[in-house]
């Protein structure tokens, strides 16, 4: 399917998945959060229901330096990769985007750049960690991802439920009463 063929582009919720590589064990692979978030991501969009996903390829990184992390990068250029990828994504019609961050190394970062991201180019943006969602990076169980999955799209479905932003997005700016 083409972005071209994607109907009411600002009604899907676009999920940007944001996976680091780490040490998280001697027994797990590097890109153990990248492994455990998209097969979150796979159950939530199993469970999703009525909710229209798109979800984009993963960005990898970790921002650093930080002990255990590999490919870490300075937090300026994370923020501009996530603003550039969302840009992008802005310029084909797309409104609602979730940051889905794995990396503890990234929470802080995931949810000030969507801030500035809703700020800066109007959209309606959701960061969502996996911490929040209650799986471990040694999960292996069926029953951990179908349920941490089916909380995951509880929120893709609360997200797309919510109306859209006022004025395209734009924040008001505030004035002094005149005198």
């Amino acid at each position: 399917m083409e972005i071209s063929e994607i109907a009411e582009r600002e009604r899907v919720v676009l999920v940007v998945p944001v996976a680091g590589f780490a040490d998280h064990g001697p027994d797990l692979p590097l890109d153990a959060e990248e492994q455990i978030l998209m097969r979150v991501v796979k159950e939530a969009s199993l469970q999703r229901g009525e909710t229209r996903l798109l979800v984009v390829p993963p960005l990898r990184f970790v921002t650093g330096p930080a002990d255990g992390a590999a490919f870490t990068v300075e937090v300026p250029v994370a923020h501009a990769f996530i603003d550039e990828v969302c840009a992008s994504l802005a310029a084909v019609g797309f409104r609602r985007v979730v940051l889905c961050n794995a990396s503890p190394w990234n929470e802080e970062l995931c949810d000030a750049a969507a801030r500035d991201i809703r700020i800066a180019r109007g959209l309606q943006m959701f960061c969502v960690n996996l911490s929040a969602l209650e799986i471990g990076f040694a999960a292996t169980e069926d029953a951990e991802f179908a349920k941490a999955g089916g909380r995951l799209a509880a929120l893709f479905a609360e997200i797309a439920g919510r109306p859209a932003l006022a004025n395209d997005g734009k924040l008001l700016t505030m004035e002094a009463p005149a005198k």
